[in-house]
């Protein structure tokens, strides 16, 4: 199975979006495709044995829309000065149409050449020429609506498509009337009605342009991050190329003020960078020989030389916003309730004006009223805010929380974060920074510390665990050279085992046990762990050789963070491999009263699945390694990253900043998101529910009726109210208080 972003053309409501979707899904090798209106783009996950992507491509064209090839960029709708300059010309030609057709209805001087009972072929030409001029400015509209309408996807643009085309068409029917005899049917003509409803289409269409590119600025500005151009040395000679011109292996020079143009690792020089975009962390870091740099930081004040690494869509800030504009496809529970409401939403519309006009007749109001409901019918009609309601409030909480180093994997997370009730801590690496250092070593052996920790800190040289890292520095700071290592093994939640001319075992309490070591050092671990400290056991011919205290440091704001929690009525429990004495000094310091230690990853798990069985929302946060398990059946799973390997990662949630604050954080902008999308529907079916009754002529009795000019500009002003909803979300503060 493979994954593509394809950006589509031609997509200019749910409509549109909904029957794309469900067309693809119908097609054989498709296994799942997801369109998304406002990035305007679909994700399609297909069998790679039976399809090609000119397949796909083919799939998305007779669906009645273009496909533009995969997706590479964000690609912003900002409007050209041709199409400004076009937008202004027919405003003014709006404004004089107006005033031609209905100037003298309310006491305006009249152009005398163009009086409609005088020069009654003036008035019917201007007319008509400039409506022309407005169908043609509005031909892509109807090119879209006629094209859906044979698709079998009708849309916005088919509703409005027959609207303008029945006004129209009508109004040269009594034109040509007119010139027959007919003179009286001179005021009978719509030609008006068909252009300005095209207008303010296009009016809706230009503010949703604008609209559209401000809930992607948050994305736009990860884009940005990177800059345009590098210098690479070539033969020893610097050269300024373009990002895209960057290989693998190139040397990229970077001086102080210029951003990093690509991840990379230093080959020469020192300089201070800042990494705050994705670690969070507020002062520069230092970067020399052997230091990885991550592309879009900034270099304060030294020359460096780095070795491209990751380029193009590989690099870490690519990897973010591919997570994004991935999570932006996928559909919240919320989302799909509304998609099967707007599929069904313009057949029943296409439905009521039909029934309407042929009721309008046989009630015998004339063809006239019957065609003018006919036609406001179609045009009041708004599945564009309805489309819109969720997809707007997703894009601009996506954005907002990618720009706050919280990286959503899919939206459904948005939705349902806010309804967490417990959240289970890993210790090490999560509640704790991680940074471990040795604190203390007991030994038992005739060896110098130094010989002891040299070998122990070569084995756990080989081991990914957050602890090995305390040994490896060890190694680096005393400058002492890792021993050859053979026959590495490691023993799920229990330690490592290894050959270095003897057979060493390192680990916890337990792997003893597994391995039947007597432990007669019981009461020097409990010293040791009453100080706060992880323990390592060094065992070597079944015998304890060593005891190592590894102290950690507490995340500065991990107590505030869960006193907040806990005051909202969040259980928080602490879940950890270490042993309880150090587990419960940690948690009691920071306010966890429920603590489980001791555990296997795979009784992390279990644990998480027992609390899924009382009920509970889960959200299990830890570092994605030992925790994989646990974090894949919890309701969310929360990794605490760095941010240079997300895309390996299978938790939920990312936070790229390492910093627990970004939980809080998710759990706001989960609830604020939430009440957008809930308050854009009320006000998408209010307006509905409002309006095409009204269109209908249900309350013409009580003297209150539209006609399809004020019908459009209703339909704008729905949209208009939905988008700016949608976007007061980036007001939101990123604060720990919710």
């Amino acid at each position: 199975m493979k994954k593509i972003i394809l950006s589509i053309d031609g997509m200019t409501c749910s409509a549109c979006s909904n029957g794309l979707e469900k067309y693809l899904n119908k097609q054989n090798g498709i296994k799942q495709a997801s369109v998304n209106l406002v990035m305007a783009n679909a994700s399609i996950e297909y069998d790679d044995k039976i399809l090609k992507v000119e397949d796909l491509n083919e799939f998305v064209k007779k669906a009645g829309f273009k496909s533009l090839g995969e997706f590479k960029e964000i690609k912003l709708e900002t409007k050209s000065k041709k199409e400004k300059v076009k937008f202004i010309i027919f405003t003014v030609l709006a404004i004089l149409l107006m005033y031609i057709s209905m100037g003298h209805m309310i006491n305006l001087p009249v152009i005398k050449i163009l009086e409609p009972h005088t020069y009654s072929t003036n008035y019917m030409l201007c007319l008509l020429i400039l409506s022309i001029a407005f169908l043609w400015y509005g031909f892509d509209i109807l090119k879209n609506g006629y094209k859906n309408l044979i698709h079998g996807t009708p849309n916005m643009d088919t509703l409005v498509a027959i609207g303008v085309i029945s006004s129209f068409s009508y109004s040269i029917y009594n034109m040509y009337m007119v010139f027959a005899g007919n003179t009286h049917l001179v005021m009978n003509l719509y030609f008006e009605s068909a252009a300005i409803v095209i207008y303010f289409i296009k009016l809706g269409r230009y503010i949703d342009g604008i609209s559209k590119d401000k809930t992607k600025e948050a994305i736009q500005k990860l884009v940005k991050i990177t800059p345009n151009s590098a210098v690479i040395k070539v033969d020893g000679v610097e050269k300024e190329v373009t990002l895209d011109e960057i290989n693998k292996g190139d040397i990229v020079v970077s001086k102080p003020g210029e951003k990093i143009a690509v991840d990379g690792e230093v080959l020469l020089g020192k300089a201070h960078v800042d990494e705050a975009f994705i670690t969070g962390e507020s002062k520069p870091v230092a970067k020399e020989v052997g230091s990885k740099v991550i592309a879009g930081s900034i270099n304060y004040d030294g020359y460096i030389e780095y070795k491209a690494e990751r380029i193009g869509r590989e690099s870490t800030i690519s990897e973010i916003v591919r997570l994004v504009v991935e999570a932006s496809n996928t559909k919240a529970p919320i989302a799909k309730v509304v998609d099967k409401v707007s599929g069904i939403f313009v057949p029943v519309v296409i439905a009521i004006s039909v029934i309407s006009f042929i009721a309008y007749l046989l009630l015998g109001l004339g063809f006239e009223a019957a065609l003018t409901t006919f036609v406001t019918v179609l045009v009041v009609a708004c599945p564009c805010s309805l489309g819109l309601a969720t997809p707007l409030a997703i894009v601009v909480a996506e954005g907002l929380c990618a720009q706050n180093g919280i990286l959503v994997k899919k939206s459904e997370i948005l939705e349902n974060a806010q309804k967490v009730d417990t959240i289970v801590f890993d210790k090490t690496g999560t509640l704790t920074y991680g940074k471990l250092k040795i604190a203390q070593v007991i030994n038992y052996s005739n060896m110098e510390n130094k010989d002891l920790l040299q070998i122990v800190g070569s084995i756990e040289s080989k081991s990914t665990h957050p602890i090995a890292k305390a040994f490896t520095d060890y190694l680096e700071e005393n400058k002492i050279q890792p021993l050859e290592v053979k026959d590495f093994e490691n023993i799920t939640g229990l330690g490592i085992k290894a050959n270095i001319q003897e057979e060493i075992i390192l680990g916890n309490a337990k792997i003893l046990s597994k391995y039947e070591i007597e432990n007669s050092h019981v009461e020097d671990e409990k010293k040791l762990a009453s100080d706060g400290n992880s323990i390592v056991y060094v065992a070597k011919n079944k015998k304890v050789i060593a005891i190592i205290g590894i102290n950690d440091i507490l995340r500065e704001n991990a107590k505030e963070i869960i006193s907040i929690l806990n005051k909202n009525k969040i259980q928080t429990i602490m879940l950890t491999g270490d042993n309880l004495q150090t587990a419960q000094k940690i948690a009691k310091d920071i306010g966890i009263t429920e603590v489980l230690a001791n555990v296997l990853p795979q009784q992390k798990s279990e644990t998480v699945k027992n609390l899924k069985k009382e009920n509970k929302f889960v959200m299990m946060c830890g570092d994605g390694i030992n925790d994989s398990p646990a974090l894949t059946v919890s309701d969310i799973g929360v990794s605490v990253n760095t941010g240079t390997d997300i895309a390996m990662d299978s938790s939920d949630v990312i936070l790229t900043r390492n910093d627990l604050t970004s939980i809080i954080n998710l759990i706001n902008i989960s609830k604020k998101t939430i009440r957008n999308i809930k308050q854009n529907l009320f006000w998408a079916f209010f307006y509905n529910l409002l309006m095409i009754p009204i269109a209908v002529g249900v309350l013409k009795p009580f003297g209150i009726a539209i006609n399809p000019m004020l019908a459009s500009l209703a339909m704008v002003l729905s949209s208009i109210t939905v988008i700016l909803n949608a976007l007061r979300l980036k007001k939101i503060k990123m604060s720990i208080k919710y």
